[in-house]
């Protein structure tokens, strides 16, 4: 048990997990039942496993690195058992400005990409690519009609 308990450490010093990834390893580690959560507790106590701070950090990073929507970022937390309030807490780590200005650069990016597209088609792939990475449709809507009017 003790030695589980130092590579769960060291599994949750190397990045934020949350408490299903953790549990998971500490199945893969042989601990079953009661010691499952007897080390989560411990984790938990000792700082080392916050389920606010993960779901900060993995909000923030995936929209800035990876440009995902907050649907999309929702969606995975919800998935990986995160609770309602830090899902929540996780989405104020995004700024709406620079929200705002990813959502217009993919969008413009995308529609300038398409440019042997009939109007109608560049519009419908620009906006099924945007949802694909979470963004919210009537978001989606107002920046292609800025990019729209600015193609004009």
């Amino acid at each position: 048990m003790l030695s589980a308990i130092l590579k769960l450490r060291q599994f949750c010093a190397y990045q934020e997990r949350s408490h299903q990834e953790t549990r998971y390893k500490c199945l893969e580690l042989g601990l079953r039942g009661e010691e499952v959560e007897e080390a989560i507790a411990e984790l938990v106590a000792e700082n080392f496993l916050n389920e606010e701070r993960f779901a900060r950090a993995y909000a923030g990073g995936k929209f800035r690195i990876k440009q995902w929507g907050r649907k999309k970022i929702q969606m995975e937390l919800k998935q990986k058992q995160v609770s309602a309030y830090c899902i929540k807490k996780g989405m104020e780590e995004i700024d709406p400005d620079d929200y705002a200005a990813v959502l217009l650069k993919l969008a413009d990016k995308k529609y300038q990409s398409l440019r042997n597209e009939t109007a109608m088609k560049r519009r419908y792939k620009t906006m099924q690519y945007l949802l694909q990475r979470g963004f919210e449709s009537e978001l989606i809507q107002d920046a292609l009609e800025q990019i729209a009017k600015n193609d004009a």
